[in-house]
Parts: C-alpha cells; structure tokens; sequence
C-alpha cells in the first residue's frame, strides 16, 4: 500500500517544462498566428490575381432571332437596352415575322498602358509584404507574451514557496503559544491572533494559486498543452539566477524591430500606392479583333424568304484593329489624387519616424531599467538577512517570556515582506533584462541563458 501511494503521488507531480519548449508549442498552435498566417496566404493569392488583369478578353456570342424587321434612318444612343435593327427602309410598316441568328468572337487586349500593369504588381506584392511583417510582429509579441508569462510563473513559484514558510512559521508560532498558554505563562488570546494570522497567510496562499492556475490557462489556450502541464522549470531559473550573480549579463546589439520593419513595409506600400496612381492615369493601347457571321429570312432585294431561310451563315466578316484610350479629364482627378497619397505617403514615413524613437527611447529606459535593477537585487540580500535575524530573536525572546505576540508578528510580517522584495528585485531584474532584449529585438540572446 506504502508503495502504491508512493507511486501515485509521484505521477501528480509534472515534469517542469523549458522555456524553449512552450515557445515551441505556442509557435505551433497559437490561434491568432494561424490567423494572422491565412491572411499572408489570401495577399499572396491576389498577387496572382492581378497578374491575371493582363490577361486579354476573348468572347464568344451566339443568338437566334425572331421578330418584324421596321427601320428608320438616324442615330441614337443604344444605352445597352434598345434592341437593334437593321436592314432595309420600307414604306409602311411590315410585322411579318423574319427570322436571323448571328454568332461573334469578339478579342480585346490592353496590351500596354504605360507601367500601370508593373505598378499593380508592385502594389500587390507590397502588401504580401506588409502581411508578413505584420505576422512576424505578431509572432514576436505572442513571444515576448509568453516568456513573460513564463517569468511570472517563476516568480508565482517562489511567492507560493514563501506563503508556505510563512504558514509554517505562524504554525510554528501557534505550536509555540499553546505551550506557555497551557502552562498559564500567557493568555489565550495570543493563540486567537495567531490563528487570525495564520487564516490570512493562507488566504494570501490561495490568491497566488488562483493566479498561477489562470497563467497556465492562458499559455494552454496558446500553447495546446494541458494547463497541468505548463509548469516552469526552476532548475533553470537558479542556474540563470547564479549567472546573474557571479556578472551582469550584457547582450548584443540586435537587429531591425519587427515594428519598424512592419511600419516600414507601409511606407513602401504607400509610396507604391502613389506609384500606381500616377501610371494608372495614363493612355492605353488597346489591340482588338472579331469575327463574326449571321443570317437572315429577309434577302438582299428585301424580299421575306421562309423563316427557315435565317438561320445558318450567310455572311462572314473580321474586323482587326489598334485603338488608345485616353480621358483628357483624368488630368485633374490624377493630380487630386496624387495630391492625396503623397499625404498617405508623408503619414506613412513620420510614423515610421516615430516608431524608430520610441524604440531608440525604449532600449535608453531599459538600460537605465536594468542598471536600478541590479544596484536593487545587490541590496536587497542585506534586508532579508536582517529581517530573519530579527524574527528569530523576537521569536526566542518570546518562548522566554521577555516579549509580546504583537512584535513577535511584527517580526515575522517584516521577514515575509523582505523575503517577498527579495523574489520582486530577482524578478523585476529578469524583467528589466527581458524589456532590454525586446527593444533591442535580441530575444534570443535573452533565451540562452535559459539552456
């Protein structure tokens, strides 16, 4: 039975998970960066469609007719709802029925309009590139989410560790006042105090769970791992922590953010928006051509032949030509225009101006950050190593009779605080070194130290 229990309590116990492996997870099976990844896919997809705009227009038309065959002379304006009628011009009207079919193959080709077709591509495979800058800065913020969602789970570890000493030392208090309570030396109500102290400790023990259990939610919904498994590893962190000790860490320069390369991939989509503006104004050449043949019951001396008589081909013809478009009042919409983008384009460079000084102020404050830090996580040992003398002299002086509860958890409240700004100044020194690496885009010199 010993054994079995044993053995049971040993398959609750998860294995730790390294840093290196829930980033793994969460690049893998993250929602949003499958979401952020299809919409990459749908801008590479246009890209090939409007390469098809280049295309030319073959259409094929058959249609069979009936009807009377009146004509007037003059012209008009077909608006595309008027059915057309030609042929000959009679006295009278004549609504014998006259039957005719006509088939056409109809080629139109925009083959050149000036760099308008290379602009739209540009265009097209500038947004491709703003997707994908727009996907690598959602990896790099679900990234940075994630190891500080690690870090904080470091740092929930260590604060459940210290609730749990300082619930055994009010315990041990406890033990300690119901010894000289029983003997009559004190009264009981230092006993109720110190279960009002203990109840509250445990009360802090069971908020540091709750927020530990909702950070392992969350990095399960990214990562696809059960929230029981997400467990930090502190073999690592100690290992890290003594590094941090023995020297100051210093990292490398890194390379271009991943927000400024996102903000400047819209600058060059907006400068290839002004681009295609500019081309998409001007003339276009067009090479048309068609062919066609048709029937009639009505012949050429305006006699009416059997209905039968109109269908087939009787004539054939083609027609081939080289045409250009031009609309001399695209003028001023092209310069309205232009006069537009060219705003959208200066937008576009002053934000990516701005994006570039708040990164330049970011690593200023994160090196300053770090440097408080450090002098911080220097000090602090010397306020946890006075607090804990403190307690345990207060604490032996009143088993002896020589001092009250009161400053006795007066004692014990200042250790916990001083253990509590100890883990706080170890942590907010991993903070301040992880902000560093982010403004520098350095993430993964920041990750080495976790190996």
């Amino acid at each position: 039975m010993l054994s079995c229990g044993v053995f049971c309590h040993g398959q609750e116990n998860n294995i730790p998970i390294k840093l290196n492996d829930l980033l793994s997870a969460v690049a893998q099976h993250a929602p949003s960066l499958r979401t952020d990844y299809t919409g990459t896919m749908v801008h590479e997809a246009r890209v090939q469609e409007i390469r098809n705009n280049r295309l030319p227009s073959l259409q094929l038309s058959y249609q069979a007719d009936l009807g009377s065959n009146n004509n007037v002379p003059g012209p008009y304006f077909g608006f595309g709802i008027v059915p057309t009628n030609n042929g000959g011009i009679r006295e009278n009207n004549n609504y014998n029925a006259v039957s005719s079919n006509l088939a056409i193959a109809a080629f139109q080709w925009e083959f050149y309009n000036f760099g308008a077709y290379q602009a739209q591509d540009q265009l097209a495979q500038s947004a491709v590139n703003v997707e994908k800058k727009r996907f690598d800065q959602s990896k790099y913020d679900l990234q940075s989410f994630t190891i500080y969602s690690y870090l904080q789970l470091l740092k929930l570890h260590d604060l459940i560790e210290i609730q749990t000493r300082s619930i055994d030392r009010n315990r041990e208090i406890r033990q300690s006042i119901f010894a000289v309570v029983k003997s009559g030396i004190r009264a009981g109500v230092d006993t109720s105090m110190a279960d009002a102290e203990i109840s509250r400790a445990k009360l802090s023990l069971i908020e540091l769970e709750n927020q530990q259990r909702q950070l392992q939610i969350r990095l399960s919904t990214l990562s696809a791992l059960p929230p029981d498994q997400i467990v930090a590893d502190t073999t690592a962190e100690k290992i890290l922590f003594e590094q941090v000790k023995s020297s100051p860490i210093e990292l490398n320069g890194g390379t271009q953010h991943p927000l400024v390369a996102y903000y400047n991939a819209l600058f060059d989509k907006t400068k290839m928006e002004e681009k295609l503006v500019s081309k998409s104004y001007r003339p276009k050449l067009f090479l048309s051509g068609a062919v066609w043949g048709r029937a009639a019951s009505v012949d050429h001396s305006n006699s009416y032949r059997s209905l039968a008589e109109g269908f087939g081909v009787e004539r054939g013809n083609y027609l081939v030509g080289v045409g250009i478009n031009y609309n001399i009042f695209d003028l001023q919409r092209k310069k309205a225009k232009l006069h537009t983008q060219r705003l959208m384009v200066d937008q576009a460079g002053q934000k990516l101006q701005e994006e570039q000084a708040n990164i330049t102020m970011n690593i200023a404050q994160s090196a300053a950050e770090v440097a408080t830090a450090e002098k911080r996580l220097n000090e602090i040992p010397h306020q946890t190593k006075a607090a804990n003398a403190a307690y345990r002299q207060k604490f032996s002086l009143y088993k002896n009779g020589l001092t009250d509860i009161v400053e006795v958890n007066v004692a014990q409240n200042m250790l916990y605080q001083a253990e509590r700004d100890y883990i706080a100044a170890k942590y907010n020194y991993y903070l301040a070194l992880f902000h560093q690496v982010v403004a520098q885009n350095n993430v993964d010199g920041f990750l080495q130290l976790f190996k």
